[in-house]
C-alpha cells in the first residue's frame, strides 16, 4: 500500500476538479486529484472532447479536449499528485489535538491519502454506459462506447447508434473522414440539440429511425451488422468496421454513498454557500452538488470549485483570509525544465 499526504485531496479530475488543482496551488497548497477514469477530463474527455463548447468565459468556442489540456497546463506548475484509475471508496477521520482532523480517503487501487480537507468535484459519480443489446462480443474490436479521439475512423465504415447528442456530435464530427457514416436510431425524434440535429440532416451522413441493431459479424474485428427496421419484413446489413454505441450511461456515486455526507435526491451532494458538506472538512462543487438555485455548467462549476478551496484553505487554517487576493498580485510560477 502507497501512502500519500497532501493539504488537500480533490476527488474528481473533470474540468472543474483540473481548476480546484490549479486553485489550490495559488493558496499554497499541496493537492492530490484523485479519479476512476485512466486520464484527466471527466465526461468531457471520455465522451465529446472534440465537441465545440462555447460559455465558458473568454474563450468564444473550445474544444472539449482543447479546454482540459489549458486547464491541466494551468495547474501545471504547482505539481499537483495524478492517481488516475483509482476509485476513492473508504473515508477514513483521525483526531488530533488543537488541530482539524485528519481525513484518510483510501483507494480501489491500495492508495491511502492523508489530507487536511476533501473537495468532491466528481461530475455525476462514476458513469458507466448502457450495453448494446447486440455486438457486445466485438468491445475493443471495432465496438465502442466513446470516442474520445478520431483516430482509427479515418476511411472506415461507421455505425452509431443512439439519438442524443453524443451520437449526433460524434456523426457530426466523423463524417468528413469516414468513408460513410449511418446514424441508426430506434425512434424517429433526436433528443439531441434541435440546432445539431438540422446540421445532421444536412450532411451526408445516413440515418435510418425506427431501427435497431439485432446482430454483428466480423472474422477477428467486426465487419458487417444486421438491423432490425420497424415495417421492413426483412434485416437490413450493413458494412460495419467501427460500431458506436451512444445509448446514454447510468451514474453511480459509488462508495461516496457510505461517507455519510447528506444527499438530494440520493444522487447530489449537499453544500451550503462556502461548498460545504454537513461533514466538516469536506466539500464539494460542479455537477454532483446541490442547494437551491443550482446551475449546471461547467463555468459555475469553476466558480464553485474557487469558493470550495478558499473555504478549505481557512479550514485548514483558522488565520487564513477567505479571499485570495487577485492573481495579478501572485504571479502563476513558471515551471522549470526537468
Amino acid at each position: 500500500m502507497s501512502r500519500v499526504e497532501v493539504d488537500l485531496l480533490i476527488v474528481g479530475a473533470g474540468p472543474v476538479g483540473l481548476y480546484g488543482a490549479y486553485y489550490a496551488g495559488v493558496r499554497g497548497l499541496t493537492t492530490a486529484v484523485v479519479d476512476s477514469l485512466s486520464q484527466v477530463g471527466g465526461q468531457v474527455t471520455a465522451m465529446y472532447p472534440e465537441k465545440q463548447i462555447f460559455d465558458i468565459a473568454g474563450f468564444p468556442c473550445v474544444s472539449g479536449r482543447t479546454l482540459v489540456s489549458n486547464l491541466v497546463e494551468q495547474a501545471a506548475p504547482y505539481a499537483p499528485t495524478y492517481l488516475l484509475g483509482q476509485e476513492a471508496q473508504t473515508l477514513a477521520r483521525v483526531a488530533r489535538d488543537g488541530q482539524p482532523d485528519r481525513l484518510v480517503v483510501q483507494t480501489g487501487s491500495g492508495t491511502e491519502i492523508a489530507a487536511g480537507a476533501i473537495v468532491v468535484t466528481g461530475g455525476i459519480g462514476t458513469f458507466t454506459p448502457r450495453p448494446l443489446p447486440a455486438g457486445e462480443d466485438f468491445l475493443g474490436r471495432g465496438l465502442e462506447y466513446f470516442v474520445p479521439s478520431s483516430a482509427g475512423y479515418a476511411g472506415k465504415h461507421v455505425t452509431i447508434v443512439g439519438g442524443g447528442d453524443s451520437a449526433v456530435d460524434w456523426a457530426l464530427m466523423l463524417h468528413p473522414i469516414a468513408e460513410t457514416v449511418t446514424l441508426v436510431h430506434r425512434r424517429e425524434q433526436f433528443r439531441a440539440h434541435h440546432g445539431s440535429v438540422e446540421q445532421l440532416k444536412g450532411s451526408r451522413v445516413e440515418v435510418i429511425t425506427k431501427a435497431q441493431v439485432t446482430a454483428a459479424h466480423g472474422q477477428g474485428s467486426l465487419e458487417r451488422i444486421e438491423l432490425t427496421v420497424t415495417g421492413e419484413e426483412e434485416r437490413r446489413e450493413l458494412r460495419c468496421e467501427r460500431l458506436v454505441a451512444a445509448l446514454g450511461f447510468t451514474a453511480n456515486l459509488g462508495p461516496l454513498r457510505e461517507w455519510g455526507i447528506e444527499l438530494h435526491d440520493n444522487r447530489h451532494l449537499v453544500v451550503d454557500s462556502a461548498m460545504r458538506t454537513n461533514l466538516p472538512g469536506v466539500f464539494s462543487a460542479g455537477d454532483i452538488t446541490d442547494y437551491d438555485g443550482k446551475v449546471r455548467l461547467i463555468a459555475v462549476g469553476f466558480g464553485e470549485v474557487a469558493t470550495a478551496v478558499n473555504n478549505a484553505a481557512v479550514h485548514l487554517d483558522p488565520r487564513a483570509q477567505i479571499f485570495p487576493g487577485h492573481s495579478t498580485d501572485h504571479p502563476t510560477p513558471v515551471p522549470q525544465p526537468a
